[in-house]
C-alpha cells in the first residue's frame, strides 16, 4: 500500500541557541541547490564499517529515524550508497537537534536539491514574494514553540502522483493549512507556516516551519500528528486509495453482513440467558461492602485504583463466558476490516475493561454492587420488560397494525372509520326511486366536494366548500350538513370547533331519522347507523347501530354489510363472530366493493375466522387495491388515499413504492386524516438523514393527530415526552418557518419552532406528566402498549407522583389483553412483593401467563421462585447490559468513509475558501455534496 512518511519535531522558543538554531535552518531549507547525483558503481559496494557505525549511533540517538525510507532501503541492502542516504536524511531531519533557529529556515531553504523559485525555494500559501532574511529573522526570535514538520515520499510514488514538483506540494499545503492548523491547536487566524521541497532522488520531501503568530497557542499531540499523517496521505493517494476502498468495502460489507447475523444471535443469547459465575458474586459482593461506606461520587472515573482493579476484575471475569468472548472477537474482526483501510499496523487488542467503546459496562458493574442491598427493583434496566418492550414489542408498523409476523395483539392503527358512501344519483334513483332532496347529490352539492378533496391539478378550497355546504343545508341536504360537521370536526379550513361539529351531525340525524320514517330506505338506514356508530350527533350506541346496519345489509347494501361486518368482527353491539364478519364482508366484496375486499385480504392474512390463505389474501388485497384507486380517481378522499398509501408501504396489492405512498399519505394529511399524519411522522421520526425542520414538522404532525384522537399517534407522543426530542440547529429550515410564522395567524408556534431551529435544542423537551397524560389517553382507550408504559411510570414514580393503585390497574388491563410484558411485571411485583403485598399465587399465575408466550424471563422466575432472595444474580444483570452494549455497537456498523458533507463541514469549508481569498460559494456544488 502507498506511504507516506510524517515527522514534526519542534523547539521551543525564546533562548539564544534556539534563535541561531532556527535562522541557520530556515536558510538552509530555503537555497540549497537542486542537483540531481550519479550514482558511482563503487557505492553499490556493502557499507564501510565506519558508516555502519554511524548508521548505530545515529539510530542510538534519533531512534525515531527508524522509521524513515532510507533506513528500510538500508536495511534491504545495506550498500554504501544506501548507507550515506540514510545518514545524510538522519542528520537532516534533527538538524533542529543540531543547529540554530536561523540556521534551519537557511538550510531548508537553500540545501542542494532545494527547488527555488527565485534565490530561494521558500514558500507559503499567499502568492507574494518572501524575504528570506526577514522570515529567518522572524523564526528566529519567535518566543513560542516551533514545530519542524518533515514530509517524505518514494521517489516512485511522487513521479507517478505529480509530487515531484514543489507546485504541487504548494498547493496541497496551501489547501490542508486550516486543517493542519486546527490539528495543533492553534487559531487559523495566528498560524503561519512556510515550506521548501527537496528533490531527493530516491525520497523526496518536504521541510515545513510551523507555529502561531502569537507565541501562546498550540499543542500538537500524537493524535494531532497521526491525523495530519493521515490526511495527507489520503489526500495525495486519493486515486489509488479510491480502487483499494472500494475493494475493503465489499469485503467489509460481506463480513458485516455475514457477521451481523451472527452477532444478533449472540446478543439475543445474553440477553435472554442467565450466568451462575460464584467469582464475580463474590466480587461484587466485596465491591458493595467497599462502596457502601464511600463518600463522594461513585463512579469509575472517581474510584482509587484498588476499586478499579476490582471493577476491572469484575469485567474480565465476565468475558470469560463463551457468549460474551465470542461477540468481543467478532465486534474486533470488523473493527479491525475498517482500520486495515488506512493502517498497515493494527494497534493491539485490548482486554475488554480496557476498551473505550465499552467503558460504560465499568459504571454499571458499579451501579448493579450499589444496588445489591436492594435486589427488590421491579422495572430493572437489565429485566426483559425493558430489553423487549423497547425493541421486541409489536409497534405499529406501516399499516398502522402490528405485522403478521408478530403473534403478539394487533397494534391497531388504521382508519376504522366508515368508508363515505359513493352512489352516484342515477343508482340512487335505481335503487330507491325518485330521490329525496334529502338525501340528494346536487350538482351544487357535489361541487362542493370537488372544493373539498381537490382533483387533479386543483388544489382543496375549504372556504368554496363551505359555502356551498352551507347553501345546501339550508334547503335541507343532511348529506351536506354532515360534511359541514366534518369540517368542523376536523379543522378543514377553520378552527376545530367540535360544539359546531356536534350540532350539525344532530342536524343531520334529525333529518335522516325523519326521512325514515316517512320512507324507509337502505340508504337512510345505512347513515342512520353510521351516525350511532361513530356517536356523532348522539351517543355512540353500538347496539343501536348494529339494528340499523341490519336492516340496511339486508336488503344487499354493500355499505350497511361492510359495517356491520365490521362489528362483528370487533364484537361491537353484537356478540364477535369472525365467521359471519367474514361472509358479510364477502356478500360486500362480491359486488365490487374494494373496502371488503381489504378486510378479507387481511383475514387471510392472518387466518381470522378462516384459514390462512396467502394467495387468497394476495387476490383479495389486488382487488381493494384497484377499487380504492377507481374510487380516488372519481372522487378525491383522505381515508382512500390513506389507504392507497398504506398498501404501497407496504406492498400489499401492489409493488412497494415508498415514494409514492409517502406523497399519497401527505394528501391524506393535507385533508386532516389523523393516520395518515401519524403515518409520516412515524416514518419521517425513523428516518436517520432526517433534517431537523423535517423533525419539528413530524413532532407538530404527531401532535395533530394525537389530538385528533389517534391512539397510537397519543402513545408515540408519551413515549417521545418521556426521554425528550432533540433537534440540531438548522438555519435554512428556521428561515423557512420564519416565513411561515409571518404568513400565518398563529405566528407565534411557527416562530418559537424558527427560534429552537436557529439555535438547536429539545424539539419536545423531556416531559414526564404530558407523558403520562397523552399515554393515559392512549391507555383509555384500550390500547395495551400504553397501559403497561403508564402503569410503569406511575409505579416508578420518577417525576411523578408514584401511584400504587393506578399502576397496578393499568398493568392488570393490559395483562388482561395479553401483554405478556405487563404479565411479567405483575408476577415480579407480587413476587418481590415490593409496595404490595407478597402473593405467590398471584405472582405464579402472572408469571405463567408470560411464559406460555415464550417469555424465557418468565420461565426462570418460575423455576427459581424459592431458590434465593435474589431474583437474577449480579452476574446475569451484567450479562444483559453488555448484550445491550453489543446491541448498540452492532446497529451502528463499522465506520465509513463519509459520504455527504454535514453542516459544520460546510461552514469550515466556506471559511477555508474565504482565508484563500476565494467567495465563500466559489464552486461550491461542484466541491461539495450537499444534503
Amino acid at each position: 500500500m502507498p506511504r507516506i512518511i510524517f515527522k514534526c519535531p519542534y523547539l521551543k522558543g525564546g533562548s539564544e541557541r534556539a534563535a541561531s538554531h532556527l535562522h541557520n535552518y530556515v536558510r538552509y531549507m530555503a537555497t540549497r541547490e537542486g542537483t540531481q547525483r550519479i550514482t558511482p558503481a563503487t557505492e553499490q559496494l556493502p557499507a564501510t564499517r565506519k558508516q555502519r557505525e554511524m548508521v548505530e549511533q545515529l539510530l542510538r540517538d534519533f531512534p525515531l529515524s527508524r522509521g524513515l525510507f532510507e533506513y528500510e532501503d538500508y536495511t534491504t541492502a545495506p550498500t554504501r550508497a544506501n548507507a550515506s542516504e540514510f545518514i545524510t536524511r538522519a542528520l537532516e531531519d534533527n538538524y533542529d537537534r543540531l543547529a540554530k533557529r536561523e540556521n534551519y529556515v537557511s538550510y531548508i531553504a537553500s540545501r542542494p536539491r532545494a527547488q527555488r523559485a527565485g534565490k530561494h525555494a521558500l514558500f507559503t500559501g499567499a502568492d507574494d514574494p518572501l524575504v528570506l532574511s526577514s522570515i529567518a529573522d522572524e523564526v528566529a526570535h519567535h518566543p513560542g514553540n516551533m514545530w519542524l514538520p518533515i514530509i517524505s515520499l518514494r521517489r516512485e510514488d511522487a513521479a507517478r502522483l505529480g509530487y515531484d514538483d514543489a507546485g504541487q506540494w504548494k498547493e496541497l499545503l496551501t489547501g490542508y493549512a486550516m486543517e493542519m492548523a486546527e490539528a495543533m491547536k492553534i487559531p487559523w487566524e495566528q498560524f503561519r507556516w512556510y515550506a521548501a521541497f527537496h528533490d531527493e532522488s530516491l525520497h523526496p520531501h518536504i521541510h515545513m516551519v510551523c507555529y502561531s503568530a502569537d507565541g501562546r497557542s498550540g499543542y500538537l499531540t500524537r493524535d494531532g500528528i497521526a491525523r495530519i499523517k493521515s490526511d495527507l496521505a489520503k489526500r495525495i493517494f486519493r486515486q489509488e486509495l479510491h480502487e483499494l476502498y472500494e475493494r475493503q468495502t465489499r469485503r467489509r460489507d460481506k463480513l458485516t453482513r455475514e457477521g451481523g447475523a451472527v452477532m444478533a444471535e449472540l446478543v439475543r443469547q445474553m440477553r435472554e440467558g442467565t450466568l451462575e459465575n460464584p467469582k464475580i458474586e463474590q466480587l461484587m459482593e466485596h465491591l458493595a461492602g467497599k462502596l457502601k461506606n464511600l463518600s463522594g461520587k461513585k463512579q469509575y472515573g472517581y474510584l482509587k485504583t484498588p476499586l478499579k482493579s476490582v471493577v476491572d476484575e469484575i469485567v474480565e471475569e465476565l468475558a470469560k463466558d463463551e457468549r460474551v468472548a465470542r461477540a468481543y472477537e467478532l465486534w474486533y474482526e470488523l473493527r479491525e476490516e475498517v482500520l486495515r483501510t488506512y493502517k498497515e499496523n493494527l494497534p493491539p487488542r485490548l482486554p475488554l475493561s480496557q476498551q473505550k467503546e465499552f467503558k460504560r459496562i465499568r459504571n454499571m458493574v458499579i451501579e448493579e454492587a450499589l444496588r445489591l442491598s436492594d435486589d427488590a427493583a421491579v422495572f430493572d434496566p437489565t429485566a426483559p420488560e425493558e430489553l423487549l418492550s423497547e425493541r421486541d414489542m409489536p409497534e405499529a408498523d406501516q399499516a398502522g397494525e402490528a405485522s403478521s409476523e408478530q403473534p403478539e395483539p394487533s397494534m391497531e392503527a388504521e382508519d376504522t372509520s366508515e368508508p363515505e358512501e359513493r352512489i352516484d344519483v342515477g343508482e340512487e334513483r335505481k335503487s330507491r326511486g325518485r330521490p329525496n332532496t334529502q338525501t340528494a347529490r346536487t350538482e351544487q352539492y357535489q361541487e362542493a366536494r370537488r372544493f373539498l378533496f381537490g382533483g387533479e391539478g386543483q388544489a382543496p378550497d375549504f372556504d368554496r366548500a363551505f359555502a356551498l355546504f352551507q347553501k345546501e343545508a339550508q334547503t335541507g341536504s343532511a348529506l351536506a350538513m354532515y360534511d359541514l360537521g366534518r369540517m368542523f370536526e376536523d379543522g378543514l379550513g377553520r378552527e376545530k370547533d367540535m360544539e359546531q361539529a356536534r350540532a350539525w351531525y344532530a342536524k343531520a340525524l334529525h333529518h335522516f331519522l325523519a326521512m325514515e320514517a316517512k320512507k324507509p330506505g337502505r340508504y337512510v338506514e345505512y347513515r342512520i347507523g353510521k351516525l350511532f356508530a361513530s356517536g356523532r350527533g348522539t351517543e355512540q350506541d353500538h347496539l343501536s347501530a348494529a339494528d340499523w346496519f341490519a336492516k340496511s345489509a339486508e336488503q344487499s347494501y354493500m355499505y350497511a354489510q361492510y359495517s356491520l361486518a365490521g362489528l362483528y368482527a370487533r364484537g361491537q353491539g353484537v356478540e364477535r363472530d369472525d365467521q359471519k364478519a367474514r361472509l358479510l364482508y364477502e356478500k360486500a366484496a362480491e359486488q365490487g366493493f374494494p373496502y371488503a375486499a381489504y378486510e378479507l385480504g387481511k383475514m387471510y392474512r392472518d387466518g381470522v375466522g378462516c384459514e390462512a390463505d396467502a394467495e387468497q389474501s394476495a387476490e383479495y388485497f389486488k382487488a381493494a387495491f384497484r377499487g380504492f384507486r377507481a374510487l380516488e380517481d372519481k372522487s378525491h378522499d383522505d381515508k382512500l388515499q390513506y389507504r392507497i398509501g398504506w398498501m404501497l408501504l407496504r406492498g400489499a396489492g401492489a409493488e412497494k413504492d415508498a415514494a409514492a405512498a409517502r406523497s399519497w399519505f401527505e394528501k391524506s394529511a393535507g385533508l386532516g386524516n389523523p393516520h395518515a399524519r401519524y403515518q409520516l411522522a412515524k416514518l419521517v421520526l425513523a428516518d436517520p438523514t432526517a433534517e431537523p425542520g423535517q423533525i419539528m414538522t413530524a413532532l407538530e404532525w404527531l401532535t395533530e393527530a394525537a389530538k385528533a384522537g389517534q391512539v397510537h399517534a397519543q402513545y408515540e407522543l408519551g413515549k417521545i415526552y418521556r426521554d425528550g426530542r432533540g433537534v440540531e440547529k438548522d438555519v435554512l429550515w428556521a428561515a423557512a418557518w420564519f416565513a411561515k410564522a409571518a404568513e400565518q395567524d398563529s405566528g407565534p408556534a411557527a416562530y418559537a419552532l424558527a427560534r429552537l431551529l436557529l439555535t438547536g435544542g429539545e424539539g419536545l423537551a423531556k416531559d414526564v406528566p404530558a407523558a403520562v397524560r397523552w399515554l393515559k389517553r392512549s391507555a383509555e382507550a384500550g390500547n395495551q402498549f400504553a397501559q403497561y408504559r403508564l402503569g410503569k411510570l406511575l409505579l416508578q414514580g420518577e417525576d411523578v407522583p408514584k401511584d400504587i393503585a393506578e399502576a397496578l390497574h393499568w398493568l392488570a388491563a393490559s395483562a388482561e389483553q395479553g401483554s405478556q410484558y405487563a404479565q411479567y411485571a405483575l408476577g415480579k411485583i407480587y413476587l418481590l412483593g415490593k409496595d404490595v403485598p407478597r402473593d405467590q399465587e398471584s405472582a405464579a399465575r402472572w408469571l405463567t401467563l408470560s411464559a406460555v408466550q415464550s417469555n424465557e424471563y418468565a420461565q426462570y422466575l418460575l423455576d427459581h421462585m424459592n431458590d434465593r432472595p435474589s431474583i437474577f444474580s449480579s452476574a446475569t444483570r451484567l450479562l444483559h447490559h453488555l448484550s445491550g452494549i453489543f446491541r448498540e455497537q452492532a446497529s451502528r456498523g463499522p465506520a465509513r468513509t463519509p459520504t455527504l458533507t454535514d453542516r459544520k463541514l460546510r461552514q469550515r469549508i466556506r471559511e477555508k475558501k474565504m482565508a484563500m481569498g476565494h467567495r465563500p460559494d466559489d464552486h461550491e456544488n461542484a466541491e461539495i455534496s450537499m444534503r
